[in-house]
């Protein structure tokens, strides 16, 4: 609760990661990436000991330093997971902080031809590099990925196009129902083209570059459209396909490549409903007044997970009295959800 960091029980290693799969992206951002990995009280005296492992994916605009950003009165995530494992109120286990900023703001931890292969950066680099420098327990049964909004999506998302990796995951306030928390957003969007950019994300994008960010209204609200475009329809070559034209009405062939990457419609389908029926643990939680209405998202993919056959003991499905920002203190109370079953 002090405006300065706390000495942690456990410890907080900094990593430069060094990404094959990132070097030569389309956006020219860094291969190299900070990497976060928390080892729990007692770690270094139990040599012999190995631990379940909960990957941390952030929000849109979110990168892995911002994870230590104070706000005031509350403590940081690593320090309210430190607290957590330091006051045994779960089993310890090891917290591994990704990072996954793009120029555009995000990669949703998608592998995109607009963007970049975050999500086998994640699944293919990230995790064995962390299983070989670390005492984990290797296996997807004691592997979990968490993360809130666009990490949350994340954490949908992956654990469904990777079973072989991650058994349990956790979101909070994910983007999901694309329907109801993108939709209705077009049109504004639209509106803020026209009256600001002539209609054209070519020169908005163009501005944007050559001026302090959130100076001209609309700035990171059309940015995070055009991030998510890139994350979701983006064609071979690259080029990034908007799912609305200049009335706001939606570009059906393109809003389906969006629909398609909707966690809700996903688990409707064979491959991702066997991949969500083997998760150890699903959580799923979304403030009452979240703005961008992603707690009836919260509930369409419970129901979508229920219909994919997810034993009902294997869900915790809750809805609190917040809205979308500022809910930093349910992130432990999923993770201690998430070690008790990753544990066993």
């Amino acid at each position: 609760m002090l405006p300065w960091p706390a000495d942690l029980a456990g410890r907080l290693d900094h990593h430069l990661f060094d990404s094959a799969l990132l070097r030569g992206n389309p956006l020219g951002d860094p291969h190299r990436r900070s990497l976060l990995v928390y080892v729990p009280p007692g770690y270094d005296d139990e040599p012999g000991r190995r631990y379940p492992v909960v990957y941390v994916t952030h929000g849109y605009t979110g990168q892995v330093g911002m994870w230590l950003n104070r706000v005031p009165f509350r403590r940081s995530y690593p320090e309210l997971a430190d607290a957590l494992f330091a006051g045994r109120q779960a089993p310890p286990a090891i917290v591994v902080y990704v990072d996954g900023w793009t120029a555009y703001g995000g990669s949703q931890y998608l592998d995109s031809p607009g963007t970049g292969r975050y999500h086998s950066y994640l699944c293919d680099e990230i995790v064995p590099w962390v299983d070989a420098r670390y005492r984990t327990l290797p296996g997807r049964d004691h592997r979990a990925i968490t993360g809130k909004s666009s990490g949350g999506y994340a954490a949908m998302v992956t654990a469904m196009l990777r079973p072989d990796v991650f058994g349990a995951l956790a979101t909070h306030a994910g983007d999901a129902l694309f329907e109801v928390a993108y939709r209705p957003e077009f049109p504004a969007r639209a509106r803020l083209l026209r009256d600001h950019h002539d209609g054209s994300f070519d020169k908005f994008l163009a501005g944007f570059r050559g001026r302090v960010a959130g100076t001209v209204p609309g700035d990171i609200e059309l940015m995070e459209i055009y991030a998510y475009a890139a994350a979701y329809s983006a064609d071979a070559d690259g080029t990034v396909r908007i799912p609305f034209d200049d009335t706001g009405a939606v570009v059906p062939e393109v809003w389906q490549r969006w629909l398609d990457r909707d966690p809700v419609l996903m688990a409707a389908r064979p491959r991702y409903a066997e991949a969500l029926r083997s998760m150890r643990a699903v959580w799923i939680d979304a403030g009452s007044r979240d703005e961008y209405h992603l707690d009836f998202g919260a509930l369409a993919f419970r129901r979508a997970a229920e219909a994919a056959g997810v034993p009902g003991e294997r869900i915790h499905y809750e809805l609190f009295d917040a809205g979308h920002g500022a809910i930093e203190y349910r992130y432990p109370l999923a993770l201690a959800w998430l070690t008790e079953r990753l544990s066993g």
